[in-house]
């Protein structure tokens, strides 16, 4: 998980920040995932959301991009 962060883009104080890479999602597309997953699991925190959404991203290969919304969705939400 820590070779994962360090690849993506520089380290921040916000979780997105760190889960968000030029080859992965824009921004845009990234605030709609998290909202939509926040809907769907109110009780999981955004880092529990984000990690989740790491482990889908290393399970693809290390890329979410050209993956449909949907397929993130439910891949993200058996993990949580």
């Amino acid at each position: 998980e820590n070779s994962l962060r360090k690849t993506s883009a520089p380290f921040s104080t916000n979780s997105y920040d760190a889960f968000i890479s030029p080859n992965t999602l824009n921004l845009s597309t990234f605030t709609k995932l998290m909202k939509k997953l926040q809907e769907i699991h109110p009780e999981a925190s955004r880092d529990k959301i984000v990690d989740a959404l790491i482990e889908v991203r290393k399970t693809n290969k290390g890329i979410l991009s050209g993956l449909p919304i949907s397929f993130i969705v439910e891949r993200t939400s058996v993990i949580l």
